[in-house]
């Protein structure tokens, strides 16, 4: 084994065999070391022979591209897998970063290759028909990484410029308002008879292909798997594909074999008076605009080609006839809403103030810790928040900040750590950030309702409160945080809390969740970090 390793950055498409590249079958075999998400190692495992296999859950990219980087110091061949394009929200830019942290140098450092493959954008695209046949761009929708006011901008960007647009990430289990606050802004300036392509599972087992509009598309089941492609204003359904015209016949005439332009005057300004030379060499700009066609116009040209040739269909009835309009909409605002931390009994009136102001439009979503949360239209969120605190209700904000929790205190029976729980939501709850925090509350030894799982845990005992650090609920390594302190006297719990949240909200990453947080940093308020041992599961042998 040669004693310089090197780094195999791999993309290998939507996750048939059949649209794997050779290079990246290549690669993959060559590798000593395989590193990925589980469900791409099972993608591929009909690739693999005797390759070391390291797998990680979804969130563990740095632990895979740290891993992947150390295993290459060590000499070894490592492929680093990604579904896609690696270089398209993969795991190509973050190896680098790693690296570059380290002090890499292609010169002195491990060498690397990145290859590339078929992005899910393409892959979906080919499904649907020719959508993105024009200017598009890819818009990830989730805000774990990027704030959301960017991605708000993006995609305001992108429809006001009337861009083919590829939304990645569009929703997931936790992340829902993305794609109603992204349908929102599109439709301010584009038709809602827009084309939409949505593709769950392109070229896997259960690939799924649904056509629809921009104004209809939030009516279908959309998640992560899911990528969804909106056409610009010339995007046209035909036959049950979507597609997207180029343009070729503002210039050429499509429905004969002979051109009136010949091959020497194709490039002349006069063939083109929309293009920049023909605007520089002088062209009146009145004659320019009555010789450009509007994108409307341009989509109902093709139609019209095609019903030369008998092709038309009732496609036409999809494509919008007059430009995009402007759609008046409202915000939709999200709230979290609890009759209290203790107290988890909604009264009569408090269910119906919610029912009244979800309304038609709205909707109530019940959660597990004990909030419902009210999702609504509207522009007067100011009202709203009023009219709940006027019903004696508690208002939590939703997205990255820090969230008290706690259990009902065996029906407000065991009422000793109360005053501790209604505190710790006073001073903290709501607070901005890197990630989503929770803290957990228990009113005793029992524990029963988790909070060693949370971020922060705290369970009270006669005499004292202790501290767990670090749980993480969901996962195949879910596991309850560490005990990091025992007895801590109800004095002093709150300013302990306080101090391992100011140390997350000042050093934590952007989207780092607390217990990668705690990590990564080794101490936090004076805690120190215990490497997480996963038991080991034993099969069991019986018998007579």
């Amino acid at each position: 084994m040669s004693m310089k390793g090197k780094l195999l950055v791999i993309g290998f498409g939507p996750g048939s065999f059949e649209h794997i590249t050779q290079r990246a079958r290549e690669a993959i075999q060559e590798s000593d070391v395989i590193i990925g998400y589980n469900t791409y190692v099972d993608l591929i495992r009909g690739l693999l022979t005797n390759q070391e296999i390291v797998r990680t859950g979804m969130t563990e990219e740095v632990s895979r591209a740290r891993e992947a980087v150390r295993q290459a110091e060590l000499g070894k061949k490592v492929a680093v897998i990604s579904s896609g394009d690696a270089g398209v929200y993969g795991m190509a830019g973050l190896v680098y970063e790693v690296l570059i942290e380290k002090g890499w140098t292609e010169a002195a450092g491990v060498e690397i290759e990145v290859i590339p493959g078929i992005s899910a954008i393409n892959s979906c695209a080919s499904l649907l028909g020719a959508p993105v046949m024009h200017d598009a761009c890819t818009i990830s929708l989730s805000d774990h990484l990027t704030p959301w006011t960017v991605i708000e901008k993006r995609v305001e960007a992108a429809a006001s410029a009337d861009f083919v647009i590829a939304l990645y990430n569009p929703r997931s289990g936790r992340r829902t308002r993305q794609i109603v606050e992204t349908q929102r802004i599109l439709l301010k300036y584009r038709s809602p008879d827009t084309p939409v392509g949505l593709v769950k599972s392109a070229y896997r087992d259960r690939e799924h292909v649904v056509l629809t509009t921009l104004a209809s598309m939030l009516e279908h089941d959309i998640g992560m798997l899911t990528t969804v492609i909106i056409g610009n204003s010339t995007t046209f359904l035909y036959d049950g594909k979507m597609i997207t015209p180029r343009g070729y016949q503002r210039k050429y005439t499509l429905h004969t074999d002979e051109q009136a332009l010949k091959p020497h005057e194709r490039l002349r300004n006069e063939a083109e008076p929309w293009s920049l030379n023909a605007q520089e060499e002088g062209l009146e700009s009145e004659e320019v605009e009555a010789q450009a066609t509007n994108p409307a116009e341009l989509a109902a040209e093709a139609l019209q080609l095609l019903s030369v040739k008998g092709l038309a269909s009732a496609t036409q009835q999809a494509l919008p006839q007059q430009p995009a309009v402007r759609s008046k909409t409202v915000s939709i605002f999200e709230i979290g809403v609890s009759p209290g931390i203790a107290n988890k009994k909604f009264s009569a009136r408090q269910m119906g103030l919610l029912a009244e102001l979800a309304g038609e439009q709205g909707e109530l979503e019940y959660t597990p810790h004990h909030q419902v949360i009210l999702r609504v239209p509207t522009d007067d969120a100011q009202t709203i928040v009023a009219r709940l605190k006027q019903h004696s209700l508690l208002v939590f904000p939703i997205g990255d900040t820090v969230q008290i929790k706690a259990c009902d205190f065996c029906n407000l029976e065991k009422d000793e750590a109360i005053p501790v729980a209604e505190q710790l939501n006073l001073m903290f709850g709501g607070r901005q950030a890197p990630k989503e925090i929770k803290v957990g509350v228990n009113g005793c030894g029992m524990a029963c309702y988790g909070a060693v799982m949370e971020d922060i845990g705290i369970v009270y005992r006669k005499g004292g409160y202790d501290l767990f650090l670090g749980g993480k609920q969901i996962g195949r390594n879910a596991h309850a945080g560490q005990s990091a302190a025992e007895g801590i006297p109800a004095e002093r719990i709150v300013e302990t809390v306080e101090a391992v949240l100011q140390e997350f909200t000042e050093k934590g990453h952007p989207g780092e969740r607390f217990h990668k947080f705690f990590k990564r940093v080794g101490h936090v308020a004076g805690f120190n970090y215990k490497e997480y041992i996963a038991p080991v599961a034993v099969d069991a042998v019986c018998g007579d």
